[in-house]
């Protein structure tokens, strides 16, 4: 998952006060065409402990109907086996069934996830291995550097996943990995000035 993050606040635990609880939620669709891309939606849940899912099937297809690409909280998340059948990525600490009263209390402000202060627009990539803020003025190069850092760690890796390795093979493979990183980060430095 690539994308732009369309930020907002959330909580669940009581009723909300005067409009109803999906009020705010076209406002935050709105917002996504203020992004330069494909919007990643990126909720701070406020209530701590979580009270109810910060997102369900009904919120996934609908972010995705509106091109956005993901979904990043710190809250929880529910209805995990539909929102994977519509292929919609999900990044969440935890997951609870509980629809509690569900608030986007605002939106396009900066927020806080996974201790990482993210911004309106803050580029954003996610997979596996988790979500990463990604800063726009290298983000071209990114994608260009992401072989040569593959290739420089298969020098490590085709050593040991052959037979017949030692520590003192391995300790020369180690040396290399480490001089062909430097190199990498020499060539990095170079494209971002």
């Amino acid at each position: 998952m690539v994308g732009y993050a369309a930020t907002a606040t959330f909580r669940a635990a009581d009723p909300p006060r005067g409009s109803s609880a999906y009020t705010a939620l076209e406002e935050q669709l709105a917002g996504f065409a203020t992004l330069p891309g494909p919007a990643v939606v990126v909720f701070q849940d406020l209530d701590d402990p979580p009270a109810a899912a910060t997102f369900g099937e009904v919120m996934c297809t609908t972010y995705k109907a509106f091109g956005a690409c993901g979904l990043i909280t710190s809250g929880a998340g529910r209805d995990l086996d539909q929102v994977r059948a519509i292929d919609f990525p999900v990044f969440t600490g935890s997951t609870i069934c509980s629809h509690g009263y569900p608030q986007i209390t605002s939106s396009m402000q900066p927020v806080c996830v996974g201790g990482v202060t993210i911004y309106p627009g803050d580029l954003l990539h996610g997979d596996v291995n988790g979500v990463t803020t990604i800063p726009t003025d290298i983000a071209a190069h990114v994608a260009d550097l992401c072989q040569p850092f593959m290739d420089a760690e298969a020098i490590v890796l085709d050593y040991v996943r052959r037979d017949g390795a030692t520590v003192d093979g391995f300790r020369k493979k180690m040396a290399e990995l480490r001089d062909a990183l430097g190199a990498l980060k020499k060539e990095a430095q170079q494209r971002i000035v």
